[in-house]
């Protein structure tokens, strides 16, 4: 896990508890979110995720009064017991869930602007 905490970011990770599920190859996998950005997601789980790198997955993120952010994701990371996904593909709705969990835990408005911005320049260089 050493590799997922050095390394250089430019989102900012929230720290978020929350129960998700992981679909894969016909399959759904109970996992807790440990933390979240608008690039990806760090989860955990006791059994062992069989899923390959880059390998694609949908996950499901529930939080408070029936909100479900739901995204296409790629697992980036395996260092059981915590799996990075990167985000593939969200749609509007979940974007705006997850922009507002966002918002509400940076608490100031500038690095969220920031972030969006460098999210939409990532997307521009792809």
């Amino acid at each position: 896990m050493s590799n997922i905490l050095n390394d250089r970011r430019r989102f900012t990770r929230i720290h978020f508890d929350a129960e998700c599920e992981v679909h894969f190859t016909g399959r759904a996998i109970v996992m807790q979110l440990v933390d979240i950005s608008f690039r990806g997601a760090l989860l955990t789980c006791k059994e062992t995720l069989n899923l390959s790198l880059a390998e694609p997955a949908e996950l499901c993120i529930y939080l408070a009064n029936d909100i479900l952010i739901k995204m296409q994701v790629s697992l980036s990371t395996r260092e059981h017991p915590h799996y990075g996904f990167v985000i593939e593909e969200i749609d509007i709705d979940s974007m705006s869930h997850l922009r507002r969990l966002v918002e509400l835990n940076l608490g100031d408005e500038t690095l969220l602007e920031r972030e969006l911005e460098q999210m939409i320049l990532d997307e521009s260089q792809i």
